[in-house]
């Protein structure tokens, strides 16, 4: 491989929660690890990678010249994420005025909804459904209405359009969010899947608010469908969120943005989001999207994407052979993979609570369920080196599903 997927660096200290947050005590972070095991991150949604070369050089380039006063998006900002539309996603209709820069995916989302909803309405939002989305809407004093996916015979989660349908009609739900592809499912619609969830959106005047942040990481050669482009209804009712933080492990940078094409809306949602006057770019997350949706960083991802399939694959074969009473539906994009222990824990004696802090102890530091709405079932974060994919699984083996006596 050209780059270097394969390094373990020692994170301690370097800001990352992934490692640094552990035994916090709010409920959110795993507990730290018994005495003689490290911790292997596959909690957080953050990668063991060092982020792409072309962006660490952007950023020094821009370093190197010593000013960092009021400035302007520029042109190359809005043409690196234009030809990165164009070229990963197939979309030939952005334009500059159809982008705005958001701080953060869930700040988009929050801002979104200040605009399509009152305080009080009630958000359609799939389950199980991401902890961010969760916590955003119960502190804006939005109520989420939880539509359950499904896994089907094949072991595909998949939604279920007639209790969508319903719970919109039942109570009164003019707003949705919709995760492309889902987290913590890993589900990469397929365009069919997308087309008849906006059917039903437009059917009743719904609007969506589509979270496509994971758009770029997809495994085995599934393909991205962006929302706004199924129909010429979702097109222009659609707000899509999009960052390169998940692709690129930017997080601490912040640095999203919105794609609207209707106007009306588009010129309502600009107007919400300047009235905090907070909402503005740092100018190093800016020269830092442009060095990842570059040529360098498209062929990074390339590999990345390699990577995580291999990992993911590992993951669910081991998961298949060795834990009977465990199902895991295999993830078509993202790097988290949601495993369901239930039939375990009841078949083996052992509470929930139990096994998912015997992971902990030996430093798997997977996550619970219960954030994600989906108790007895674990996420796990497979965006390490392979090494630590097979050390993880072999702690598994020996201290969680192999049980004395």
């Amino acid at each position: 491989m050209r780059f270097d997927f394969e390094s373990i660096v020692d994170r301690h200290g370097h800001d990352a929660i992934a490692i640094d947050g552990l035994g916090d005590g709010t409920g959110f972070c795993p507990a730290r690890p018994k005495e003689g095991f490290d911790s292997i991150p596959l909690w957080v949604a953050d990668m063991s990678f060092a982020t792409a070369p072309s962006v660490t050089r952007a950023i020094h380039e821009r370093v190197d010249h010593p000013f960092f006063g009021y400035y302007q998006y520029s042109d190359a900002y809005y043409q690196a994420i234009i030809d990165w539309h164009r070229k990963r996603k197939g979309v030939s209709d952005l334009s500059p005025e159809h982008i705005s820069y958001e701080n953060g995916v869930l700040g988009g989302l929050v801002n979104a909804l200040s605009v399509l909803c009152s305080k009080g309405d009630k958000v359609l939002v799939h389950s199980p459904t991401y902890v961010g989305f969760t916590n955003a809407c119960g502190k804006n004093g939005y109520q989420l209405v939880h539509s359950p996916l499904r896994l089907d015979e094949q072991g595909v989660w998949r939604m279920d359009f007639e209790d969508m349908e319903r719970r919109i009609v039942e109570q009164q739900i003019h707003a949705a969010i919709f995760c492309s592809p889902h987290n913590p499912c890993g589900r990469v619609w397929e365009r069919w899947e997308i087309e008849r969830a906006m059917e039903l959106f437009e059917k009743h005047e719904v609007f969506v608010i589509s979270d496509e942040i994971w758009s770029d990481l997809l495994l085995d050669g599934h393909v991205h469908t962006p929302t706004q482009q199924v129909s010429d209804w979702a097109h222009e009712h659609v707000v899509a969120l999009y960052a390169p933080s998940k692709t690129f492990n930017l997080a601490g940078l912040i640095g999203s943005y919105r794609v609207t094409y209707n106007r009306w809306l588009r010129e309502r949602l600009n107007r919400e989001q300047a009235l905090s006057h907070y909402n503005e770019q740092n100018v190093l997350s800016m020269h830092a999207l442009i060095g990842a949706y570059s040529e360098e960083g498209a062929a990074w991802t390339d590999e990345l994407c390699q990577v995580l399939s291999d990992n993911v694959s590992y993951a669910c074969e081991h998961i298949s052979e060795r834990y009977e009473g465990v199902q895991c539906a295999h993830a078509e994009g993202t790097y988290v993979l949601l495993a369901d222990c239930r039939k375990w824990c009841d078949e083996h004696g052992v509470s929930y609570a139990d096994f998912v802090r015997r992971g902990w102890d030996v430093g798997v530091t997977w996550h619970d369920g219960r954030l994600f709405e989906c108790p007895g079932f674990v996420r796990i974060a497979l965006s390490v080196p392979h090494t630590q994919v097979v050390e993880a699984f072999d702690r598994l083996d020996r201290y969680v599903f192999e049980l004395e006596g």
